[in-house]
């Protein structure tokens, strides 16, 4: 099996820049992940935000998570559980409008960490979709403008915790499942395992490393890209020892945002005949649909929202 893709943005400054595109290219095309090292955001903040997150969950859910798995009667299951996840969760909303403010629990070091944290994630996420619309041949911009709709992008965190699990064979951390969005960046444990990712029919562990970030693409740029590039099923292993902390950050389109594959690559692949061109939809109707079929394989969304379709694709 090939070694999962680490990619070190540092070299895109030097003379490897362009066998690290190529890298990266890879990645998107044949694995929907990859893995970044050197990528600006410095190691002193990404502790801060690790122990301070670590530290809340201690303190303000924890328990909550003990009392909540207690009351459905979890950890005495004797069949596997399909309809919930072993994860201790909550959600930072950071554009178009920041919600930290407003929840509850967090202390103002922790609020303002994480808006220091999630605007170096942004900077990084569009940094990211310059590289992809470089590797696409599309003008720099491209991606984020498409993402824009009319008040900017959704941004925002799922913080998450996935404690000890006593029956790792009968439930999940979190289903399998691909990203509804656009751009996904992972901040996760460096010492607790669990992502995997499926390529081909077989799991695949994303090697958890200290300080690096885990990208995968999300569906609007499967959808957008024609194809070309691949949002991929993953899923969290519960572990029976451990705690394992996960930060993913969500750079999706603003929600009015028209989401539709780039013209000039379905113009390039216009001589395949037999080259599906995806949908055009709006993508707060395309969140709508996911909700309910979230762990669901993605292809019968793509469908359903070919069904919804009334304009022509070329036009937006």
């Amino acid at each position: 099996m090939e070694n999962f893709p680490i990619i070190n943005l540092e070299k895109l400054n030097g003379t490897d820049r362009a066998a690290t595109m190529e890298k990266i290219n890879d990645a998107c095309e044949n694995w929907g992940f990859f893995e970044l090292v050197n990528h600006g955001i410095p190691h002193e903040v990404m502790d801060t935000v690790e122990k301070l997150t670590k530290g809340h969950y201690k303190k303000c859910m924890e328990e909550r998570f003990k009392e909540l798995i207690a009351k459905k009667g979890l950890e005495g299951v004797e069949a596997e559980v399909t309809d919930m996840d072993w994860e201790s969760t909550f959600f930072l909303r950071h554009l178009p409008v920041s919600n930290i403010s407003e929840i509850p629990d967090l202390d103002d070091i922790y609020r303002e960490v994480m808006r220091d944290f999630a605007k170096r994630l942004e900077k990084l996420a569009e940094e990211l979709l310059d590289l992809l619309c470089e590797n696409l041949g599309l003008p720099k911009g491209y991606l984020k403008n498409a993402f824009y709709g009319s008040k900017g992008p959704n941004f925002g965190t799922k913080v998450s915790n996935y404690p000890p699990c006593p029956k790792p064979d009968l439930i999940k951390g979190l289903r399998a499942h691909t990203d509804a969005g656009g751009i996904i960046l992972l901040f996760q444990d460096d010492k607790v395992s669990g992502l995997q990712l499926l390529k081909g029919d077989q799991w695949i562990d994303v090697p958890p490393m200290r300080h690096s970030i885990v990208v995968n693409l999300g569906d609007q740029l499967e959808v957008i890209t024609n194809g070309k590039y691949k949002s991929v099923m993953h899923r969290v292993i519960a572990q029976k020892d451990g705690s394992r902390m996960s930060l993913a950050s969500f750079y999706n389109p603003g929600s009015d945002a028209v989401i539709y594959p780039a013209p000039t690559l379905v113009e390039k692949e216009a001589k395949d005949q037999n080259k599906q061109v995806y949908p055009k939809f709006v993508f707060d109707d395309y969140m709508k649909l996911y909700v309910g079929l979230k762990f669901q394989a993605k292809e019968p969304r793509f469908e359903a929202m070919k069904a919804m379709e009334t304009d022509p694709i070329a036009t937006a």
